[in-house]
């Protein structure tokens, strides 16, 4: 019972996490290769270069190179987010100006 409640478990929690990166937005870059290794990949695009991280998992049709022209497809996934609370100071100011905006036009309503 106990093997079930954990194979269950694992299978959720497998599940959720797939289901995350199947919905993750999907983006491209195209351009010329300036560099390859066995875990990034760098295209020139425009006159950045981006580079692109890859591991195992990537599938790759052909042997690219240097100078090749490649359209990667890529997602952006948080793997971190750290929350900050916002300066108290910008807030209260923003407050007082809208305040006196009220004012301002309540004055050039009467």
């Amino acid at each position: 019972m106990k093997h079930l409640l954990a194979s269950l478990v694992a299978f959720a929690f497998l599940a959720t996490a797939s289901v995350s990166i199947t919905l993750a937005k999907d983006y491209q870059v195209t351009g010329p290769v300036v560099d390859v290794k066995d875990d990034v990949i760098i295209v020139k695009k425009g006159s950045d270069n981006w580079e692109i991280a890859r591991d195992k998992d990537t599938k790759t049709t052909g042997e690219i190179k240097k100078g090749d022209k490649v359209m990667i497809k890529y997602k952006m996934i948080a793997t971190t987010i750290e929350g900050k609370e916002a300066p108290k100071g910008k807030a209260e100011a923003k407050g007082k100006t809208d305040d006196k905006m009220k004012a301002d036009a309540k004055a050039k309503t009467k």
